[in-house]
């Protein structure tokens, strides 16, 4: 085989951020939608900042030393920056000569410059003498003033004369505590006006005293890694607090500021905030533009026409676990209510046959309904097992949160090992009923989480298939020992793919045997759907299944390392990526196997972290009838020439545009599951 090409990981998921921005500048999109869409793409970029950035710079500096053997694309860093200037640009002319007109045209005005409206005066005044200036810190700069931005909060730096000397302050922007955006209503007239704008309408009322020369807005952000031993022994939970106190203390790898800071400000700024290796970024007035998600105006035609949860017609009168006894069901969310899988827990809770409950936590809702019927049942008296992942990324102070309340109610906290999180999906109850254990289980592609449930796509399966749930319970044993995989601590999982244990190689199981059935001049082909793909293994297989002759279909979310389209390489590979109103999140493998398909769901990406370093649970779909929805509904998914986009050799974005019929394939998906 001829050596492979990977497109690098963060250039790809930069482009898929790109695609994001896309359906911003859509004219399409209604447009409330598109300025979602805008709130996304800066939110996306923020995490980028926080989590990549610092990784670019460290390989920056290590591959220039003579020293080190480590290597990195030439330029990689620079064609980051290149790739985000580009964005940014864009970002900034959609939001300035489209979007902010049309809003004008339906009487919205988005008052953004130096001077607003003499109808809404009053109003902003009173606003701000009333409720923003409680919350106003300013901060006078010398050289030697301890202060620290905090992460991703914006400021000012307001350049004064006072008596004839010049000063510089730092003057916070509060918009943690109050709405990024004030609105006034006008009779048919609505106006939206920046808190930004309002502090510097009225730096005069703040600084009384003194001639404000100019006043410049930023934001630091920062390395957001936390550093954990991976053979760290101690209480895993206090560790963690204490690590997330230093989060928000980390180094800065972006200075975004508004342009034109006197040199000398900058130099003062750059000093005290210890700002050497942070990337310098000129940009416009305004940061954290993630806010447009709580853009305060709300228009039924300016929006997406909502689509009510489909009532899951499976469930039969009765209890969830007789259905469940009498024949596989699966959700599909956000296009099915969520609240079958309320309801498995809230029975479980309370039904007296009910002996054991076990569940992996990985991001927990804010104000868990699941969390609060597992604490019911401990108190009921079951035995309720929680594996809750501590180290889920800026999700850890939440599930802490909840891992405190829960053990204080008798349920048995497990946490994983250091090194090693559990992101697998699995929930397990276990009835005694005439002497005989029952089992019902859900094993999914999401995390158990009624937040996100209302807008990622996944698939949960409701099962009462003993082999699977057996395999999930030796799971929970293991995990219980808090002992890494390894040949002292194995376990033989036959039906389950779980990684750590046998999911990569049976993954490649499955592609040789579609390369064999293509060296025999059989059909063969692969169908994968997934968030992010970069295992260079996994990835090569697929490039030798290509060369073999089986057709390879991608749809692929965010990163996507392999390079299709490439002829003696990947010719017969197509990649697609969707973004629509719901995050695509399920994760589906399809293998063709002479036309008798073999069909998985589960939890697992195929990146070096999901393979190597988590414990991920993929699952096989047995029941015929739920298997051929689940290829209808890829097979919706791949017809779409709306919202699908190719990506192509070059890594760029490029939209279908057949002439088929219409497809949007959440619309579509929709309309499938209510019929």
């Amino acid at each position: 085989m001829a050596v492979t090409t990977y497109f690098n990981r963060d250039l790809s998921w930069l482009k898929f951020n790109e695609r994001i921005l896309m359906e911003a500048e859509r004219n399409t999109v209604p447009l409330l939608e598109r300025i979602k869409f805008l709130s996304i793409f800066s939110s996306n970029l923020d995490e980028f900042y926080r989590v990549r950035m610092p990784v670019l710079l460290a390989f920056e500096k290590l591959s220039n030393r003579e020293d080190n053997d480590i290597k990195i694309q030439d330029d990689l860093l620079k064609s980051a920056n290149d790739l985000i200037a580009d964005q940014q640009q864009r970002y900034g002319k959609v939001l300035r000569q489209d979007i902010i007109p049309q809003l004008k045209e339906h009487h919205i005005h988005l008052i953004y410059g130096t001077s607003y409206p003499e109808e809404i005066g009053k109003n902003i005044t009173q606003y701000f003498l009333s409720q923003v200036m409680a919350f106003l810190q300013p901060v006078f700069l010398t050289e030697q003033t301890d202060f620290f931005p905090s992460n991703n909060k914006l400021y000012f730096i307001v350049s004064l004369q006072v008596q004839g000397e010049s000063k510089t302050v730092v003057l916070n922007i509060p918009s943690d505590e109050l709405p990024r955006f004030y609105k006034v209503d006008r009779e048919k007239e609505i106006f939206v006006v920046f808190l930004d704008d309002i502090i510097r309408y009225h730096l005069d009322r703040i600084f009384p005293d003194a001639e404000v020369k100019g006043c410049y807005s930023f934001k630091i952000t920062r390395d957001a890694e936390i550093d954990l031993k991976d053979e760290y022994s101690g209480n895993l939970s206090e560790q963690l607090e204490k690590q997330l106190l230093k989060r928000d203390l980390g180094l800065a790898t972006r200075f975004l500021h508004q342009p034109d800071i006197p040199d000398e400000v900058m130099t003062l700024v750059k000093k005290v905030f210890n700002l050497k290796k942070a990337n310098r970024i000129e940009g416009g007035k305004y940061h954290n533009l993630k806010d447009f998600i709580a853009f305060p105006v709300k228009s039924n035609h300016l929006s997406q026409p909502s689509w009510p949860k489909i009532c899951n017609t499976n469930i039969i009168d009765g209890t969830l676990a007789e259905s469940i006894y009498k024949q596989d069901i699966i959700v599909h969310t956000p296009y099915q209510s969520y609240d079958s899988i309320l309801r498995f827990f809230n029975e479980a809770a309370i039904d007296a046959t009910v002996e054991e409950i076990y569940v992996t936590l990985y991001r927990v809702a804010s104000d868990s309904k699941i969390v609060n019927a597992l604490m019911s049942a401990a108190k009921n008296g079951k035995k309720v097992t929680v594996l809750i992942e501590l180290k889920a990324r800026f999700d850890e102070e939440n599930n802490i949160k909840w891992a405190k309340k829960m053990k204080a109610t008798g349920v048995n906290i497990i946490y994983s090992v250091t090194a090693l999180k559990v992101h697998a999906k699995v929930a397990l109850v276990k009835r005694k009923v005439e002497g005989r254990m029952h089992y019902a289980g859900l094993l999914a592609t999401g995390n158990f989480n009624e937040s996100t449930a209302a807008f990622y796509t996944d698939h949960i399966l409701m099962t009462a298939d003993k082999e699977m749930l057996r395999e999930v319970e030796l799971l929970f044993i293991f995990l219980a020992k808090r002992v890494k995989p390894g040949p002292d601590h194995f376990i033989e999982f036959k039906h389950l793919l779980v990684a750590q244990f046998n999911l990569q190689e049976r993954f490649l199981q499955l592609i040789d045997r579609e390369i064999e059935q293509a060296k025999l001049g059989k059909d063969a082909a692969i169908t994968i759907k997934m968030n992010n793909l970069e295992e260079k293994v996994l990835i090569s297989k697929l490039y030798e299944a290509s060369q073999a002759g089986v057709k390879i279909e991608l749809i692929v979310r965010s990163i996507c390392r392999l390079i299709a389209g490439v002829a003696g390489m990947s010719a017969n590979i197509k990649i697609i990526r969707i973004v629509d109103r719901y995050l695509e999140h399920g994760r589906v493998f399809v293998f063709h196997n002479q036309g008798n398909p073999d069909v998985f769901l589960g939890s697992a990406d195929w990146m070096n972290r999901n393979i190597y370093r988590r414990i991920e649970v993929c699952f096989p779909i047995k029941n015929h009838k739920i298997k051929q929805e689940i290829l209808d509904i890829i097979t919706i998914q791949k017809q779409d020439n709306v919202q699908a986009n190719v990506i192509d050799a070059e890594m760029n974005n490029v939209p279908v545009n057949n002439n088929e019929k219409r497809v949007a394939s959440q619309e579509a998906i929709y309309e499938y599951l209510k019929d």
